[in-house]
Parts: structure tokens; C-alpha cells; sequence
């Protein structure tokens, strides 16, 4: 609960920044490209998680890595985490500041998981149904979890409308077992 919560403020005050800028967009993908590049290089991750690298070293690594790729403004704010030892936020401070962009444009994101890779067209038509059950536009992430079996699950929030294969067998499983119990 604490860790989204601070991530929740940091990603608040850059996203007043970012108003304030009219650089949403830009601050946007640019924290999710820091994210990214911080989640999938594991080396990056020692050594700015690693409590003993001096918070002056972690900015000289961000600063080296990121100067040309990002803003002043995104750059300076990732030196304020450092500074603040809340370096193990920044994924986390990236998807909320996702939330409140797609917010501010009257969208909800949307995490779409589905058993095997579907196509653009299916993509565009779970888009259109989750929509409609959001009430928004939705900004969706696909992904694949072959346990699923078929179907899909759709997360959109804290709302969870799940049309897989697995839970519905599970579900017979449990009303076979309560049945013979």
C-alpha cells in the first residue's frame, strides 16, 4: 500500500510539471522508456537498487545514460528520486503517471490477456467491447498466458471481467467437488 502511494505522489507532482509544460505526452512515454530501460537491464537495476552506490553515482549513470533521450525536466526528476533514495519507485511512478495521463485524456488503461497472439483486427474489437463495458476509451496492453487455455481476461482497473478456459473449468471442478461433498 505504501509503495503505490509514493509512487502515486511522485508521479503527481511530475504530472503537474508536465501540465504546466504542456509536455504530457513527451513526459509520458519518455518515464516509460527510463522504466523500461531500468526493468530490463538487470546490471542497471544492481547498481541503482544497490544501497551502497552513492545517490551522486546513480545520477552520473542516468544522467550518461538518458541526457540525449529525455527532458531537462524528466532528467532533474529522476535526480529528485535518487536524491530521495525512492530510485526503486520509478516503474511504479511511470504506471501511475500513465494513469493520470490517460485520465487527463479520458481514458482508462486496459491489461488484455489472452491464451495465444491474436490479431489486429481481434485486438481492435476487444478494444471496442472494453470500451463500451469502461465507459471510456480504453488504452489497452496485450499480453499472452497460454495457461489461460482459450478465452480472454480483461483488466480495466480494479474491475476484472475473466472469459478464460481455465477459470471456467475451475469453476465446474468446484461445482463437481461441492456437489459430491
Amino acid at each position: 500500500m505504501l509503495r503505490g502511494a509514493v509512487a502515486r505522489r511522485y508521479a503527481q507532482a511530475l504530472y503537474e510539471i508536465a501540465q504546466e509544460k504542456n509536455a504530457l505526452e513527451a513526459m509520458e512515454q519518455e518515464l516509460k522508456g527510463v522504466a523500461e530501460a531500468i526493468e530490463g537491464t538487470r546490471e542497471l537495476q544492481k547498481v541503482l537498487y544497490h544501497p551502497q552506490v552513492l545517490p551522486g553515482e546513480k545520477k552520473n549513470l542516468l544522467k550518461a545514460l538518458f541526457t540525449d533521450k529525455v527532458s531537462d525536466e524528466t532528467l532533474n526528476f529522476l535526480g529528485l528520486v535518487v536524491d530521495k533514495r525512492r530510485e526503486n519507485y520509478i516503474a511504479g511512478i511511470a504506471a501511475e503517471f500513465s494513469v493520470l495521463a490517460n485520465e487527463a485524456r479520458g481514458k482508462v488503461a486496459a491489461e488484455v490477456t489472452t491464451a495465444i497472439e491474436i490479431d489486429e483486427k481481434q485486438k481492435q474489437e476487444l478494444v471496442k467491447v472494453a470500451s463500451r463495458m469502461a465507459g471510456k476509451e480504453v488504452e489497452p496492453t496485450f499480453g499472452v498466458d497460454p495457461s489461460l487455455i482459450g478465452g480472454v481476461v480483461v483488466r480495466i482497473g480494479s474491475k476484472v471481467i475473466d472469459g478464460s478456459i481455465k477459470t471456467r473449468l475451475a469453476t465446474i471442478k468446484s461445482r463437481l467437488m461441492s456437489k459430491t461433498s
